[in-house]
């Protein structure tokens, strides 16, 4: 047999046969329109496709579909939210019609009576809408943009703020007529129903890279232009503090920060747990069908909003609209309303980016008053590109500040680059400002505004303040005079002084601090990143274990303080630090230091060496070198020329400390070592408010004297202090070792909105817990060492400082923010060592803090 003959015939026939099926091979065809069951009405964007494929799409407004394939099929499949879903059998390889009826999920009753009472209860279960909201949710991920690779694009910054229906006769009054030109310039056609006169305006035009592996992102700021007050007000500081209230809203975050608070996103993972969804129409928007999905929440005192999603039913179900408000019924001081509006543009490959996002609010003292003030925020996105790889430089050397380039673009440079456009009341802002700058009555206004409400009175490059130093008391000086000031970027950015004296009528002593400061990368110290030098010394007296992190000793109001208050020291010093901050937030503190420590008031230093068991001992010398290690992720600040404010975020922030005392150095006769671990976090718990929490430990080696200790932080004042505990008194507790936790929770109204005359009032709760656990070890216990400064005792012998034993120190208070907009009111309860003098179980604390 001829075998190579047989298989030439074998393989012709298998491509004869191969060939012929795919050339006479049919289309499958599948045609018809889609009705609800019930109703016998046609259903837009209902799916079908052919069941085991990605074959299909949606159907039209009239419930016409039409699909087709080459490929083997059986079935198709016909799916909507609320229904049931239908499979259908097919014929291969032809043309053909079906026509499908839907049956809601729900059973249907044969007959309906209607009657008047109660609304049906509300249900996730089985509601069309709260399963499109979690098919939002489970598509969130793929619809940000960080889902790509690549994304870049150009984001235009506009902030406005407006005063509100100021009275248009108010020009024609003698005091105001100077004024007439900022008054007449109003804008009544950007929100109906407000007449705003425009204030405040800040332009901000970047380009943004982002890249996704390894991550990176990259912002190139364009150009920068702001209205100028001048220096009286720090209109930087100011934009600042507007955009963090007016933050950027990401609808596909979880959490969305407005106005200092968090709100629970419409499309947060837990969102079917807090707001109520409905399906309340289909419109056609920017050529695209989408769903409106209206929600609500459930509690209308909780931080949600009231608004409409416009959802995509391609399969990526995309958010294309957004229409965000704030409950009315929430607990928010000075915002009578609030709206956040966003547009979607689609991509090339079907998928959406955020192009436009509009934030308004309004601002009152009071909802019922008609005036105020009116802020926009807008953020328009352009030259929207995804994909496109750059080189590894492109992402890289973050400017964290702005150049004067970028400051002084010209109008021309505005004019061609913006992307959104200024009203005409917009448009007249900044030649305004400028002219009520350069009036003599408005400087003389400011000034006295600044002095009031900032404690400084600006004489060009110099500042004079703080006010509320200027007169204090206290037992060991009797009344006390303080003046002093600083000066400003105004006289120079890299060179800074600022001083102070004062003056004690009981010990008739003069006290002074003088700094003088050097900015090594010309930029101002107050400013990220910060690099100086700063050289500084200071004659003053001091309360042992006193928290002066964000306030002076001198100012008047914490001049009246419970129990005993005479135990002060004399600091003299001199200091030479070098504070340096990376791009990545991580920053370092080289510290040289040399302090002489006395004693005043009753406190005395004594030990008992060689044959005198009581040698007072004048004062303590120290020569220290520090060195401060700080890594704080992420972040921000309220900038302003002459401040900076750390913002509050989720991120935590780790510090270390690291300081030797120098035995035989510059007259110091110790030689010891301290180590000072510290971790700080926000954490942010939805509808239950924030919680922020600080844990810390630290550890003296070597033997020390007791001011070389740690001195617990106590307060003796009548404030209620974050940072001190604040029924300890002072000089109380020391200690080589100790481990703490700080926690201090806020539930923003979460109980007291469910009760009327709380929820009217505005209160917000407020609870805290505090206790730390530590000790002196053998090694510097005066008892068992005579050369050590012995604990303090009072006039009767008694002691008054103690190392803590087994048992933590522990207090915990509960609160009332919120009232009256900016007190705080605490109930503090001391549970732990109440057998120590003049200590207080209970106290009434107060803070004034203002917030939104």
């Amino acid at each position: 047999m001829n075998y190579t003959y047989l298989y030439k015939k074998l393989f012709l026939l298998s491509f004869f046969l191969l060939f012929t099926s795919i050339i006479f091979a049919q289309t499958t065809v599948v045609s018809g329109i889609v009705t609800d069951a019930s109703n016998k009405q046609p259903m837009p964007f209902v799916t079908v496709a052919f069941a085991g494929t990605t074959i299909g799409g949606p159907t039209n407004n009239d419930g016409q579909f039409n699909i087709s394939t080459d490929g083997a099929v059986k079935q198709i499949k016909v799916s909507f939210l609320g229904y049931k879903d239908a499979f259908l059998p097919i014929k291969q390889g032809i043309t053909q019609v079906i026509n499908v009826r839907l049956v809601p999920v729900a059973n249907q009753l044969n007959e309906v009576t209607v009657t008047s009472g109660k609304k049906p209860k509300y249900r996730n279960k089985d509601n069309p809408a709260v399963e499109l909201i979690r098919k939002v949710i489970e598509n969130k991920e793929k619809n940000r943009p960080e889902s790509y690779p690549y994304v870049e694009y150009k984001e235009y910054d506009k902030m406005q703020f407006s005063l509100t229906n100021v009275s248009p006769t108010l020009a024609d009054k003698k005091f105001f007529r100077k004024y007439a030109f900022v008054i007449n310039n109003r804008d009544s056609t950007t929100v109906p129903g407000k007449s705003l006169l425009p204030i405040f305006l800040n332009e901000k035009l970047s380009q943004y890279y982002y890249r996704k592996s390894p991550e990176k992102e990259k912002t190139i700021v364009l150009g920068d232009k702001n209205v100028n007050f001048g220096g009286s007000i720090d209109s930087e500081g100011l934009g600042a503090y507007f955009k963090h209230m007016y933050y950027k809203v990401d609808i596909y975050d979880n959490v969305i920060f407005l106005m200092t608070n968090n709100f629970l996103s419409p499309i947060a993972n837990s969102a079917p747990t807090f707001y109520k969804f409905f399906i309340t129409d289909t419109i056609a928007f920017k050529n695209t069908k989408l769903i409106e999905l209206s929600f609500t929440p459930r509690n209308t005192a909780d931080m949600l909003f009231v608004g409409k999603l416009y959802v995509t039913l391609d399969g990526n179900y995309a958010v294309e609209k957004v229409e965000l408000n704030i409950n009315k019924n929430i607990n928010l001081n000075f915002v009578n309303s609030m709206r956040v509006d966003q547009e979607f543009e689609q991509n090339p490959d079907g998928r959406f980016h955020l192009s436009k996002s509009t934030t308004l609010a309004d601002f009152g003292l009071t909802k019922n008053k008609k005036g105020g003030m009116f802020g926009i925020r807008t953020i328009t996105y352009g030259n929207y590109a995804v994909n496109i790889p750059h080189p590894d430089s492109t992402y890289q050397h973050q400017e964290l500040a702005e150049s004067d380039e970028v400051k002084h673009k010209s109008d021309e440079f505005w004019k061609e680059n913006r992307l959104d456009t200024l009203s005409r009341a917009e448009s007249k802002v900044y030649k305004n400002v400028d002219s009520l700058r350069n009036m003599p009555s408005f400087r003389r206004t400011m000034d006295i505004a600044t002095l009031i409400l900032a404690g400084y009175k600006g004489f060009g490059g110099f500042e004079l303040g703080p006010a509320n130093t200027f007169y204090s008391f206290n037992p060991v000086e009797g009344f006390k005079l303080r003046v002093g000031g600083r000066t400003t970027p105004e006289l120079s950015k890299r060179y800074y002084f600022e001083t102070y004296g004062a003056y004690g009528f009981k010990d008739q002593q003069f006290k002074y601090f003088l700094s003088a400061t050097y900015s090594l990368n010309n930029k101002s110290i107050y400013k990220f990143p910060q690099d100086y030098v700063r050289v500084s010394t200071q004659y003053d007296t001091h309360i042992p274990g006193a928290n002066l992190q964000f306030v002076q000793e001198d100012n008047f109001l914490l001049s009246f303080k419970r129990g005993q208050n005479d135990k002060y020291l004399y600091d003299r010093s001199y200091n030479f630090d070098y504070v340096h901050e990376f791009e990545s937030h991580f920053s370092y503190h080289f510290s040289l230091k040399r302090l002489t420590q006395a004693p005043a008031g009753s406190l005395y230093f004594l030990n008992s060496v060689g044959n005198d068991p009581a040698n007072v001992v004048k004062d303590l010398t120290t020569s220290e070198v520090g060195l401060s290690l700080r890594y704080a992720p992420k972040e921000q600040f309220y900038q302003g020329k002459i401040y900076r404010t750390p913002v509050p975020s989720k991120y935590p922030i780790l510090s270390l400390d690291y300081t030797a005392g120098l035995k035989n150095v510059l007259g110091s006769p110790y030689g010891y070592q301290n180590l000072h671990v510290e971790v700080d976090k926000r954490f942010y718990l939805s509808y239950l408010g924030y919680a922020d929490v600080t844990v810390e430990a630290a550890k003296t080696f070597g033997q020390v004297p007791y001011p070389l200790l740690d001195i617990f932080r106590a307060n003796q004042t009548y404030a209620y202090d974050i940072y001190s505990y604040n029924l300890m008194n002072f000089l109380e507790f020391v200690g080589d070792h100790y481990a703490s936790v700080n926690i201090d929770q806020h539930f923003v109204g979460f109980f007291f909105n469910k009760v009327p005359l709380l929820k009217k009032l505005k209160w917000r709760e407020v609870l805290s817990l505090k206790a730390i656990y530590g000790g002196v070890s053998d090694t510097n216990n005066p008892s068992l060492h005579p050369s050590l400064y012995q604990f303090p005792v009072s006039s009767t012998g008694q002691p008054i400082t103690y190392a803590l034993g087994k048992t933590p120190y522990v207090e915990g208070s509960v609160g009332i923010e919120n009232i009256f907009k900016f007190v705080r009111v605490d109930l503090v309860r001391r549970f732990t060592y109440l057998d120590h003098p003049d200590v207080s179980k209970y106290g009434i604390r107060a803070r004034v803090k203002f917030d939104f």
